[in-house]
């Protein structure tokens, strides 16, 4: 089957994002070794939990505080990890049915694969965003955990080299084309500043999780859309506001709604 240029598009983003975010397991890896784990550990917990923050968060505490810190270790990685949970919400559509799949999408859910599906027009780019992402991501961030336990000592310290830097990169590579209008920039802006508040002051995970909570308050209320946009969204079956429209009221125009607003083509 021939690919089409979204698809393409999609895939060359997600092989990407996948490059930049799993090099930043290397740095997991080495952390998690320092904080006490060892080898096999760590690559362990880098294949089943699989959440980047989730584990950072883990092997954080357990650095600072021990085995003793253990349980807030789990309830701080639980926390951070609980965004994956919404994340489902939005990709459950793009997934489609079988348990298999779903299984399988389940363990890939993640902030890279969610931004590169949700970042595309169609549904089968979005789709092969989201699968090529979270696999990429998925082979990228294991075997670089590994080359960070075994080498750990001899990295150093890890943040030096600045991979964290290259992740928050390709997020905003992703971000940035859909700052076109007023809400997604206000949207944009405000979990930004609510997440630069409170990282100094409140627990790991805390602050993604408000901005999360940000973004959608002011996207469920439409507090910045401009008024055509929030009277055509309001309208019924997708009825037409513009009185010019040759389109009958409710008219199929071949493309299903998702809940981030854009337009999925219909699978045929």
């Amino acid at each position: 089957m021939v690919r089409s240029e979204a698809v393409k598009t999609a895939v060359r983003a997600g092989i990407a994002v996948g490059v930049a975010t799993g090099a930043y397991g290397i740095s997991f890896g080495a952390l998690s070794v320092a904080a006490g784990l060892d080898i096999w550990q760590t690559i362990v917990l880098s294949s089943v939990m699989f959440t980047g923050g989730s584990q950072f968060a883990l092997v954080g505490v357990l650095a600072s505080g021990g085995l003793s810190a253990g349980p807030a270790a789990i309830a701080s990685a639980v926390l951070l990890g609980s965004r994956n949970a919404l994340y489902s919400i939005r990709m459950s559509p793009i997934i489609g049915g079988g348990l298999l799949r779903r299984i399988g999408a389940a363990w890939i859910t993640i902030d890279e694969s969610t931004a590169v599906a949700t970042a595309q027009t169609e549904l089968r780019a979005q789709r092969a965003g989201f699968w090529v992402t979270g696999l990429a991501v998925f082979v990228g961030w294991n075997a670089m955990t590994i080359v960070g336990a075994v080498i750990g000592d001899q990295l150093g310290d890890v943040r030096q080299y600045g991979l964290d830097a290259a992740a928050a990169a390709a997020f905003l590579g992703l971000l940035w084309p859909r700052l076109r209008e007023l809400q997604p920039i206000a949207v944009a802006v405000g979990a930004a500043v609510v997440a630069t508040v409170l990282t100094p002051i409140v627990p790991s995970g805390i602050p993604v999780l408000a901005a999360a909570l940000v973004a959608v308050l002011v996207g469920a209320f439409n507090w910045f859309s401009r008024p055509s946009a929030r009277a055509e969204s309001a309208s019924p079956s997708g009825a037409s506001s513009d009185p010019g429209d040759p389109r009958p009221s409710g008219a199929d125009d071949g493309s299903v709604s998702t809940g981030a607003g854009h337009s999925m083509e219909e699978e045929k």
